[in-house]
């Protein structure tokens, strides 16, 4: 387990969208786009100059030389190293959003940053353990300095070890919590100072189906997604008047690397089928979707709400 005192980022290139910046067809210079600021304006993007921007784009493609104010987004996906986070940070980039993705684990944020830059994203990676405050609340300034701050978080990152409940040791009940609930409060508390500061802002929150029903062995988990849904509630409350919407999303089981906890996963598939509506496996792809819609425009009178992404496993 690796812990940055001080963040670590690597640079890389523009974006794709109705707005931001993008590398042109022979992938030679950054080029900024903006056909729709207005509407863009509701997600809470933040104002900046271009010349700020040069950190999203890779040195032997050039640099904005220009030095005028534009909006631009800024949007921070934490653990974005595993699936879901990589296709949340995938689609938001297309959507164009600057993308910083934030994960502990060097390789896997580095092929998420490859995978979003693949597509035209403007993207930066960043190797962190959210558990260090310090640390988190470094990488926000970065972000503050480079871009003008942050108009879109994800609080994604999440550990879930596998431990019956009566075996559970302080320590580790307290490290799930410190991952999956102090990271979110910490990130949410340092990207909410921004947007309050640039008039807005969303942070979507990931919870889980285990909010919903007992999981032998997840107690831990369980009982830190439970507080991911309440800390929504009582920051969409709190952030509201400063102009910042804050929701969750709820998701069921997808198929990712996660699932390598079942011993039997054909047995494992059978049973998230007859609990669905929908008989078939969500895609990660279709989780982002609704990030996408709760960090866009068109949700801009949606906050405090906790959306289920689960085939119809759990209706309320």
């Amino acid at each position: 387990m690796t812990s940055a005192a001080e963040p670590t980022p690597a640079p890389v290139p523009g974006a794709a969208g109705p707005a931001g910046v993008h590398l042109d067809a022979d992938g030679n210079s950054a080029v900024l786009t903006l056909d729709r600021p207005a509407k863009l304006n509701a997600t809470g993007l933040t104002s900046c100059s271009l010349s700020r921007l040069n950190a999203y784009i890779p040195p032997n493609k050039g640099h904005i030389r220009l030095d005028e104010e534009v909006t631009v987004s800024i949007a921070v996906v934490t653990g974005a190293g595993g699936a879901l986070g990589r296709a949340i940070a995938r689609r938001l980039a297309v959507d164009g959003h600057a993308v910083a993705v934030v994960d502990i684990d060097a390789e896997a944020v580095e092929a998420t940053r490859k995978d979003v830059a693949a597509d035209g994203g403007a993207v930066r990676a960043w190797t962190m353990d959210l558990r260090d405050a310090d640390a988190v609340n470094g990488m926000f300034e970065v972000f503050a300095i480079q871009s003008g701050g942050t108009g879109v978080l994800v609080n994604n990152a999440a550990i879930h070890p596998t431990t019956p409940f009566l075996e559970i040791s302080p320590a580790e009940y307290d490290d799930v919590h410190a991952v999956n609930q102090r990271g979110y409060w910490l990130c949410a508390q340092a990207a909410a100072r921004q947007m309050a500061r640039n008039g807005g802002g969303a942070i979507i929150n990931i919870a889980s189906i285990m909010t919903h029903g007992g999981w032998s062995g997840l107690a831990s988990y369980a009982a830190s997604k439970g507080a991911a849904v309440a800390l929504t509630r009582a920051l969409a409350r709190e952030l509201g008047p400063s102009g910042i919407r804050v929701n969750a999303v709820s998701p069921g089981a997808f198929p990712t690397a996660a699932e390598e906890i079942h011993e039997d996963l054909a047995a494992y598939n059978r049973f998230v089928l007859e609990q669905q509506a929908l008989k078939r496996r969500g895609t990660p792809e279709e989780l982002a979707a609704v990030v996408s819609f709760l960090a866009g425009p068109d949700s801009s009178f949606i906050t405090g709400q906790t959306i289920e992404v689960d085939g119809g496993w759990v209706m309320t």
